[in-house]
């Protein structure tokens, strides 16, 4: 082991500016995702964060993983008050308080990594190979899904453009996460090991970016028939203006008039919501649609509010999207719902207080957990996921391998010109790798995107105005080891590797 220099002792010796730095570790943490996209960054910062796990108490390590994922929360998730209060509407105190209540709450999760490194590591360099990517694969899962799950800013969708992304195909998002945190950990005992174990740590630095390299040659999923033409129409109204009354009718004039022109396309896309209404109030319109769709051969799909009646006492509504083809309508429902934004978990008196003080307080009906695919008039089957639902990727995988082309459409204008809607992109392309599909993504001021099969943006749009793009689109066939198995294989490693160690800590005791 090396000797120890000043700042290896800072940790034991001035634990409140070893925690400032972590703070700031974790704030450099949110560089490596988009729209910066320095990968590279996270070994380099999770190395210390294992180091100080190695050699502290477990009692001092979580202190440091929390002040690292605060670090990292506050930087990478501060749009969340932009949301609250410039579009919300609502009292700064009230924004302040969700920020940073969430920002906590996602700090404790990083508290428990470190935690468990931790004790189960031991003090002993290579147990890290096992224990830090099992820790912190399980606690970042259930980040995921606790409480509706907040899956953001999970460590492997800032690798999607380096070559661990071949990885993606295989063990999903969770899967590359494991191999980063694993590469870390082979760092760290390289650089604290000599003679044979030192050679040995640094062939586990570079395994997971060499078998990475191979991975990325393989074509997991293959054409199916011929490709698609597909058009997605950008309306660019920002959020503060899209439900004005003097935006209606140009809102739906020009979301009408675009798709006229794309009248060659087999596919056009809008994006959540793009008519500011709920459908029964806009049937004439949407007969119309039904009406251009027939005499182009077309299948268009648009974001609306959706009243729902049937076979239910009070009439539900939903978050849909509606697909025209003027033969039949399809419909998906969002079935994960947005906390606090499409629902609110309080009780009736706090809603009443919501309501006195005119912020939003009334809740949207979640879809069924497994709907219908939507098909075009070729017989494509679609899979659908509105706004964050594609950051929860099991989700979507009842629709594979059926689904040929992957539909996204989001309403990212909530976040203005943030950081959010490029890592809302960079997760979209995450289900394209992970799936081997093309995605046809719609935003109302972006960013709208073709992703191919590979994660790799075909075409994109800029921000905040009016877009529409047309693109060949082609349908896939084939499973991906993710799509087959999903989660459980890096989860079940996981959890097994926590369980030895944790009967081996407590046999120690």
């Amino acid at each position: 082991m090396p000797r120890p220099t000043t700042i290896l002792l800072l940790p034991a010796d001035r634990p409140k500016l070893s925690q400032l730095i972590f703070f700031l570790l974790g704030c450099l943490t949110t560089l490596a995702f988009e729209p910066f996209g320095l990968s590279l960054l996270v070994p380099l910062v999770v190395v210390p964060f294992l180091y100080v796990c190695l050699t502290n108490s477990p009692r001092d390590s979580a202190k440091h993983g929390f002040w690292f994922g605060f670090g990292l929360f506050l930087s990478g998730t501060y749009w969340i008050y932009i949301s609250v209060v410039v579009f919300g509407q609502a009292p700064v105190w009230i924004a302040l308080f969700l920020m940073i209540s969430l920002v906590l709450i996602m700090s404790m999760y990083f508290w428990l990594t470190a935690w468990l490194i931790s004790r189960l590591a031991h003090g002993e360099p290579w147990y890290l190979f096992a224990v830090a990517p099992a820790a912190w694969v399980i606690v970042e899962w259930a980040r995921g899904w606790l409480f509706t799950g907040f899956p953001w800013m999970a460590l492997g969708y800032s690798q999607v453009d380096s070559v661990l992304a071949g990885w993606a195909p295989v063990l999903g998002v969770y899967g590359v996460s494991a191999l980063i945190v694993l590469s870390a950990a082979a760092l760290l005992v390289a650089i604290m090991t000599r003679g044979r174990q030192q050679i040995v740590a640094i062939i586990l630095v570079l395994t997971p970016a060499l078998s990475g390299a191979i991975l990325r040659t393989v074509d997991w999923t293959e054409p199916d028939g011929e490709p698609l033409t597909a058009t997605i129409i950008q309306g660019g109204v920002s959020q503060d203006r899209k439900w004005l009354r003097e935006e209606f009718e140009p809102t739906l004039l020009h979301y009408r008039d675009e798709t006229i022109k794309a009248a060659s396309s087999d596919i056009v896309l809008w994006p959540e919501v793009a008519i500011p209404a709920v459908d029964d109030q806009v049937e004439s319109y949407i007969e119309a649609l039904e009406s251009i769709a027939r005499i182009g051969g077309q299948t268009i799909l648009f974001g609306i509010l959706e009243r729902q009646t049937e076979r239910t006492i009070e009439p539900k509504v939903h978050n849909s999207i509606i697909a025209v083809n003027g033969i039949d309508r399809q419909v998906y429902r969002k079935r994960h719902l947005v906390p606090f934004g499409e629902y609110f978990p309080v009780p009736p008196s706090v809603r009443e207080w919501m309501a006195m003080l005119s912020l939003p307080h009334k809740d949207l009906s979640p879809g069924d957990d497994e709907q219908p695919l939507i098909r075009t008039l070729g017989g494509t089957a679609l899979t659908a996921a509105i706004c964050y639902e594609d950051a929860y990727a099991a989700e979507m995988l009842y629709a594979l391998p059926e689904a040929g082309i992957l539909i996204n459409v989001s309403n990212d204008a909530w976040f203005g010109d943030s950081i959010a809607p490029h890592q809302h992109l960079q997760i979209a392309r995450m289900r394209s790798l992970e799936m081997g599909r093309y995605t046809i993504r719609a935003a109302n001021t972006g960013v709208s995107a073709f992703i191919g099969p590979r994660g790799k943006v075909h075409e994109s749009g800029p921000q905040f105005t009016a877009v529409t793009m047309t693109r060949e689109v082609q349908p896939m066939q084939g499973a991906t080891p993710y799509v087959l198995a999903g989660n459980w294989p890096i989860l079940l490693i996981s959890w097994v590797v926590l369980g030895v160690f944790w009967i081996r800590s407590r046999a120690a005791l």
